[in-house]
């Protein structure tokens, strides 16, 4: 009856002949058998417990005790009754093979590698413990014998549900989605039932970019087993990568529903609350994860990220000390965030590190191996996330106009949003050619770039949101890149080069960089001569100012204003009678924060005014409204300060000790005015103060910086595409010549104006 899978009769009938002989071995064994396959461990255990008191001798009931105990998840217990089954009879394949098992789960890999071997080595027809073996080959980041192992599997046994699933696995570690769909459908067609194969069939089109079908997998595997949680938190973070966070944080919602205190929804709700500007709430879901366990690195990170945006000063207090002190402890952290936390190179260097292991975990199999090629132009590939209203985009849109096109082929790879905007509009013409790379999977858009033969690939986007690093650790260039979008080491072992200048990144800094130093003269920062600035000036009421007194802007994100220079800040409004400070922000909770903490300090809240957003040649017509640009650290100015000098504003920095702190230095000495750079906040405050209070001091600046405005380096894009060019040339030459990369620096040319 047991056999026929009469469970219930099987079961009454075992229970029979155990109340008239509670000795008799057989029934003990089937019994404890049929308790292991509904998934009763413990009375399984009690069972062949109770077999071996009759026969301790039997290596097939320390065999299935040591199963029962793998399902009770007592491990090492296991592994002790798979030893004796061994003891008793060392040629026991099966009790290899689910050692092995249980050595692999306790993470002993090498250990239980070895248990599969010797099990094939007895029975080298053995499915499962080809499946095994394949399983820890996967778990070692040996993923391309795995698939070999797989492969033998189900030669042997062509029904292996399991083994498909665990190919589709391996296929998808080493980049090959497309292989990997067809292992999950024979999975299924097997087993239909087989709610995890529909999951993984999910994540493998997902990866492919086609979302849509992915959540059409997800919905089966919920639609077969309900408390499924793992296919909903997928299925939300689709919705996610489509843009629609509301209908996220329902579905995670429901994963919550089923499990309450599971912290990776709570932090993937917090995350989708955040971008919602529901602050509040998703303060309090990062909180509701670290309550269940502190050591959670990305509820730490959402919920640090979300105290520093919102300048949250009261709970930003012990931050400054916690997030660095994680970081050097080798706990994870998000590596732009960290920029915001900490100047200190090793850290920034560690923090970097282990972002980028923690994203692409697994080493992925280069895709250029060392062949030099030589094209009819170098051609340069340019990978961002903000080909659309995006700063960087503003900045770099004249550059990849003038580049030289009979020297360089120059192409564009999108992975970020499609905005229709005219600034997305006007880099697809400049680029010779341009791909909206969102629908196809990272190791798609590497090898379309390397059977191209891109001689340069470019990261204009590191760690940002929407980035796809592994796009470059796939390896399809000879020279990669990283420039502009990340102002700090990216910690990857695939990036080349970091482009900089001696001001923001002096080469004694090499240590804290795997990429090398390559110094441009002026500055790295380019700018595009072209943008327009609206010609009407908004009036002062119109934007929301006072009639009369001096303005102070600062145009940065909130999250780069610290307690510290917002004291000098105050200051500078109580001595500078009339006086207004003037922001920009989007975010409710942080205008709210920061006029509370200006009330804190003596000044009334309504001289804080908060610019609303505006076209970008609208914004830069505004900032004629204001008197000086007060820069933040230990994060800078950086496409903001580029505006402010653009439209003639003055900047007064103080110069910072990391990439990200020195930039508006970098700026400032580059369009002639270095004196407006300063080393300690009190000197900063100083000079700020006696500018405002010295309207010729004022006017002086403005006068030298509409002087300087086109004939300094700066705004020089031409001048600039040179520099960077002889850059990319020289990268070039030395991996021509079979040269590893190097540090230098470019030679400054002569300033030629359009």
């Amino acid at each position: 009856m047991h056999d026929q899978g009469r469970v219930h009769d099987a079961e009454q009938l075992y229970q029979t002949v155990l109340m008239a002989d509670d000795r008799h071995f057989p029934t003990l064994c089937r019994f404890g058998l049929l308790r292991l396959q509904q998934h009763r461990f413990a009375d399984a255990e009690q069972l062949f417990r109770r077999a071996l008191k009759v026969d301790k001798r039997s290596a097939d009931v320390h065999q299935f005790l040591g199963s029962a105990l793998v399902g009770l998840e007592r491990l090492t217990e296991a592994v002790r009754s798979y030893e004796k089954a061994i003891a008793i009879r060392p040629e026991y394949a099966e009790a290899h093979n689910n050692r092995g098992y249980a050595l692999q789960v306790l993470g002993r890999l090498e250990e239980a590698m070895k248990e599969y071997q010797k099990a094939l080595s007895i029975h080298p027809h053995y499915p499962e413990a080809h499946n095994n073996l394949g399983n820890v080959l996967h778990l070692l980041d040996r993923s391309e014998q795995a698939i070999r192992q797989y492969e033998t599997a189900l030669k042997i046994k062509p029904d292996y549900a399991e083994a498909y699933w665990n190919l589709g696995a391996a296929l998808r570690a080493v980049g090959r989605f497309e292989e990997a769909i067809p292992q999950y459908e024979k999975a299924i067609a097997i087993r239909p039932n087989y709610h995890q194969a529909y999951n993984s069939l999910g994540n493998t089109l997902r990866g492919l970019g086609r979302l849509e079908e992915a959540i059409a997998q997800y919905e089966k595997a919920v639609s077969i087993e309900q408390t499924y949680v793992e296919a909903r938190i997928n299925h939300g973070d689709v919705l996610v990568a489509l843009g629609d966070d509301e209908a996220a944080i329902a579905v995670y919602d429901r994963a919550l529903a089923i499990r309450p205190n599971d912290t990776d929804v709570l932090t993937k709700k917090g995350d989708a609350l955040f971008r919602l500007r529901r602050d509040a709430e998703a303060l309090a879901s990062f909180d509701a994860a670290l309550a269940v366990d502190p050591d959670h690195d990305l509820a730490f990170d959402g919920m640090a990220r979300c105290v520093i945006k919102t300048c949250n000063w009261s709970r930003l207090t012990t931050l400054w000390q916690e997030v660095p002190s994680r970081v050097a402890r080798g706990r994870l952290f998000g590596a732009f965030d960290f920029l915001g936390y900490s100047s200190d190179p090793g850290l920034q260097l560690a923090c970097a590190q282990r972002y980028i292991h923690h994203q692409i975990p697994v080493r992925l199999r280069p895709l250029w191996t060392g062949r030099i090629w030589r094209n009819r132009k170098i051609k340069i590939g340019y990978v961002a996330t903000g080909f659309n209203k995006h700063p960087a985009a503003y900045l770099t849109a004249h550059l990849i106009e003038i580049h030289d096109r009979s020297r360089f082929e120059v192409l564009g790879v999108s992975v970020g949003p499609d905005d229709q905007s005219a600034i997305r509009t006007r880099l697809i013409s400049a680029f010779d050619q341009f791909q909206d790379a969102r629908g196809r999977s990272d190791r798609d858009v590497a090898s379309a770039l390397n059977e191209m033969q891109i001689d340069i690939l470019v990261d204009r986007s590191g760690y940002i949101t929407d980035s796809r690093p592994a796009i470059f650790a796939a390896r399809p260039a000879p020279i990669q890149v990283n420039y502009l979008g990340f102002p700090g080491t990216l910690g990857a072992s695939f990036y080349d080069y970091i482009l900089a200048d001696k001001t923001v990144l002096p080469f004694d800094r090499q240590p804290f960089y795997t990429e090398k130093i390559v110094h441009l003269p002026d500055t790295y920062q380019v700018n595009d001569r072209k943008r327009p600035i609206a010609e009407r000036t908004p009036t002062r009421e119109e934007a929301g100012l006072p009639a009369t007194g001096f303005v102070f802007c600062c145009f940065n994100n909130c999250y780069k204003i610290t307690p510290p220079l917002f004291d000098v800040w105050m200051r500078l409004l109580d001595r500078v009678e009339g006086s207004v400070l003037w922001l920009l922000s989007d975010r409710t909770t942080a205008k709210t924060n920061l006029r509370r903490e200006a009330a804190a300090r003596g000044i009334d809240p309504a001289r804080i005014v908060f610019a609303p957003g505006a076209p970008l040649d609208e914004h830069l017509a505004r900032h004629r409204l204001a008197d000086l640009f007060l820069d933040t650290l230990p994060y800078n100015a950086h496409t903001t300060a580029s505006d402010a000098l653009w439209v003639g504003l003055p900047v007064v920095t103080c110069c910072g000790q990391s990439f990200a702190g020195r930039v508006a230095t970098s700026l400032l000495q580059a369009i002639g005015m270095p004196d407006l750079v300063t080393h300690d906040l009190e000197t900063y405050e100083r000079l700020a103060l006696r500018i405002a209070s010295d309207p010729f001091i004022l006017q002086d600046l403005r006068d030298r910086l509409r002087r300087n405005r086109l004939s300094s380096p700066l705004f020089d894009t031409d001048r600039y595409r040179r520099h960077i060019e002889a850059a990319y040339l020289r990268m070039w030459e030395r991996w021509q010549r079979g040269e590893a990369p190097t540090s230098f620096s470019v030679e400054p040319q002569a300033c030629v104006s359009d």
